[in-house]
């Protein structure tokens, strides 16, 4: 199964802001994650600089250009927008990751 690692950054002095925000993950959003083929997704954060640091499994990855247009994730990339860093189109700014090890 493909997994793709992103980068994104968060705003200095929101960090339990955002893990109280995943923390209380919405269902709907949840259910649209897993119905997208994702099937493990973690986000790790480095508290030196915010960064965080997305980890997913995913069947299809193709099956993620489809996200954008669900109103779900619209409506929650609007809700993070004030604590990470965010596109025109409140998507936040995901630099995609090459991965250089695994250990399965």
């Amino acid at each position: 199964m493909p997994r793709i690692g992103i980068k994104m950054q968060l705003f200095k002095g929101q960090e339990a802001e955002y893990k109280k925000r995943h923390d209380a993950l919405w269902p709907e959003l949840k259910e649209l994650l897993h119905a997208t083929g994702i099937s493990e997704y973690s986000i790790f954060l480095d508290e030196t600089t915010n960064s965080l640091f997305g980890v997913l499994n995913i069947n299809d990855p193709a099956a993620l250009d489809n996200l954008p247009a669900h109103p779900v994730m619209q409506k929650w990339w609007a809700y993070m927008k004030d604590i990470m860093e965010s596109n025109a189109d409140n998507s936040p700014i995901s630099i995609p990751l090459k991965e250089v090890f695994y250990l399965p």
